[in-house]
């Protein structure tokens, strides 16, 4: 009932509107007097021959004095509008993305709060751990998707960029790694999650903290342009109008997802219609709400089936639970984006497991979302629940051609249904150019590809080494179930993070509804039954 009731309330939400410009006190030829005085002017003065200021006032009435070099502005001075004082000095980077400047509230808004995020970090590793057997490697994962991102979060939360983009690598490649070993090693006894809570306690706790997270959200949170983007895009279907080439000057660049992104937008939109500001968006926050429960749904569900009676619904309790006290896909929510509609539809992709051609219609779905999944085509192509064991692929494509052609044209007709309104207007070359053209060629400091252009040639190594990876777990390993699919396709969605051109903690819910499944439901499965030597124990006994 708890998060019924934040459902319903977030129907009603209202984000507050922008401020409207206000003339400043301050004129501005003393507010730019003011901002020559700084020492990042006099550097960019002896770096830059004809700097020139340009000054404009912002949605709090302050000055924004830009200095410009032909077409580059190497520092933004931010000037009080009333008190004519220095607020901000802003250079590199951090002069065009306001992202990247630490400011309160920007994402994830009280969640920030230590007094919140340190107890849901501290909830996450104590619900899920086996205080019997503590140094299981398992629990190594737990503190890394909340140590090893939070380390980095914290410095980005202070804007020092240079310091939180470098430090998110390590725990990407550690999960990656750590994927890899289970999805073709098994991972051995120790990389299993076994809850000590008993499983009521689990449940209890898991209804709180969904309560928690929606009733936050209802109550502080705001919405950032990606999720002004669907409420957009939603409302240009519904109109008649082409998703790409014309967005509001406030999201310019909000065309630049998959047309599903928009489309999965219009209930939400057509019941809390757009106002058309970015200030009141009621509808980008029952949609992300909508997204969040939906994936603790699809992960319910799993573990009902994946094993039978009580232990099914221990698993699922403990899939839940993992979901809502981590902390990032409470991030994700707080910001009213996407990211957990990527989320959904790859837990419903693995739930369609033994369906080529639902499986392959729902991976074309959350392909045309975000575009990354279409990465994990070549292992669900591949599956059956059979092994081909000793026996020769070419033997095995022959028993099995069926399941891969059916989950092929499941995935293209589904493609092409997806596509079919943007071929015909505006076209495909403007959406390549709106969408995949413009992630690929954007320079984005978050990420160490953008911070340091040198590194190129090992993003392109990265590139590659993902791209045979995904042909080589279509294949390998002979056996698997979708304990084994769940880790390889995390470990291939983390390998395509490590080479975006723009990373950041939003994305990391891509990849979380998998690993949980790999570190949580090994063991004894009505799929699995045969590489395990009896069932496994419920969470809690």
């Amino acid at each position: 009932m708890i998060p019924a009731a934040a459902l319903v309330a977030s129907l009603a939400i209202a984000a507050p509107a922008f401020a409207q410009e206000s003339e400043p006190a301050v004129p501005e030829k003393a507010a730019t007097a003011v901002a020559e005085r700084q020492p990042e002017v006099h550097e960019a003065r002896r770096e830059h021959h004809g700097l020139e200021p340009s000054a404009t006032v912002n949605d709090q009435g302050n000055w924004e004095i830009g200095f410009y070099a032909d077409d580059e502005e190497p520092v933004l001075v931010i000037v009080g509008g009333s008190s004519g004082d220095v607020l901000e000095t802003w250079t590199g980077y951090q002069v065009a993305w306001k992202m990247a400047r630490g400011y309160p509230g920007a994402f994830g808004h009280r969640l920030n709060a230590p007094y919140v995020w340190i107890p849901l970090c501290l909830m996450f590793v104590a619900g899920l751990f086996d205080w019997r057997r503590p140094r299981r490697i398992a629990h190594l994962d737990l503190l890394v998707i909340v140590g090893g991102f939070g380390i980095s979060h914290f410095f980005f939360n202070r804007a020092d960029i240079g310091v939180s983009v470098p430090l998110a690598y390590p725990a990407l490649l550690y999960l990656m790694a750590r994927m890899l070993w289970i999805g073709f090693r098994g991972g051995g006894e120790g990389s299993r999650l076994r809850p000590s809570l008993p499983v009521t306690w689990l449940i209890v706790a898991a209804l709180f903290l969904v309560g928690f997270r929606l009733g936050l959200d209802v109550a502080d949170s705001n919405v950032i342009d990606v999720g002004y983007s669907g409420v957009i895009g939603a409302d240009k279907v519904m109109d008649g109008e082409p998703i790409y080439g014309d967005f509001p000057e406030d999201d310019h660049a909000g065309d630049t997802y998959g047309p599903v992104a928009y489309y999965s937008y219009i209930p939400f939109e057509q019941l809390l219609p757009w106002s058309g500001s970015w200030g009141d968006l009621p509808a980008a926050h029952a949609a992300a709400i909508f997204f969040d429960l939906a994936t603790m749904a699809g992960l319910f569900v799993f573990g009902r089936r994946f094993r039978p009676g009580s232990e099914g619904t221990g698993l699922g309790a403990a899939l839940i639970f993992a979901w809502a006290a981590c902390p990032y896909t409470a991030f994700a929510l707080e910001s009213n984006t996407n990211d957990p509609l990527v989320s959904a539809l790859l837990i419903g992709v693995l739930l369609l497991l033994s369906s080529p051609p639902g499986r392959g219609a729902l991976l074309a779905a959350a392909s045309l979302t975000k575009f990354a999944p279409i990465v994990l085509a070549p292992l669900f192509a591949t599956y059956v629940d059979k092994p081909y064991g000793s026996r020769s692929l070419r033997v095995w494509l022959n028993d099995h051609w069926k399941a891969v052609a059916l989950f092929t044209a499941a995935l293209i007709a589904t493609l092409a249904i997806g596509m079919a309104q943007t071929i015909v207007d505006p076209g495909l070359a403007t959406f390549w150019d709106h969408t995949i053209s413009f992630q690929v060629d954007r320079d984005s400091p978050f990420s160490i590809w953008g911070q340091d252009h040198s590194l190129e040639w090992l993003q392109t190594a990265i590139k590659v080494a993902v791209g045979a990876l995904a042909l080589l777990a279509a294949f390998l390993p002979r056996r698997r179930d979708a304990v084994t699919v769940a880790a390889l396709g995390a470990a291939l969605l983390i390998g395509v993070e490590l080479t975006v051109q723009h990373w950041f903690y939003l994305y990391i819910p891509w990849f979380l509804p998998f690993l949980f499944v790999a570190l949580l439901a090994r063991g004894a499965s009505a799929t699995a039954a045969s590489s395990s030597s009896g069932p496994a124990p419920e969470p809690g006994r």
